[in-house]
């Protein structure tokens, strides 16, 4: 298992409309995740700060992913969220959210 930790800004404008989605996140893009190989997924806030975590189970974390972006219901997801939220400087051109270092974890 790999734990996985990434962050993005929150557009303070769009605050309320991604509270609102993430109240009730689709069903088939919770299934396309599971599908994934994740679990153990969430997402906290801290001012204009959201902090995402979960847990990876699979073999091969890259080509996951891929499949979770060539998902049609994911696609439409990310059309609603994206505008919500704003890349950190230094974010891979090819994503979104930063991936975050761990240094320390508790077993």
């Amino acid at each position: 298992m790999k734990r996985i930790a990434q962050t993005i800004r929150l557009r303070p404008e769009h605050r309320d409309e991604y509270l609102r989605l993430h109240a009730a996140v689709w069903p088939t893009v919770e299934d396309a995740l599971r599908a994934a190989n994740i679990r153990n997924y969430s997402i906290h806030l801290l001012g204009d700060t959201l902090f995402g975590y979960y847990e990876y189970h699979g073999t091969d974390h890259a080509a996951d992913l891929a499949t979770i972006a060539a998902d049609p219901q994911t696609q439409a997801w990310w059309a609603l969220t994206a505008p919500c939220q704003e890349r950190l400087p230094g974010t891979p051109e090819e994503r979104q959210w930063t991936d975050l270092q761990e240094v320390w974890h508790l077993d």
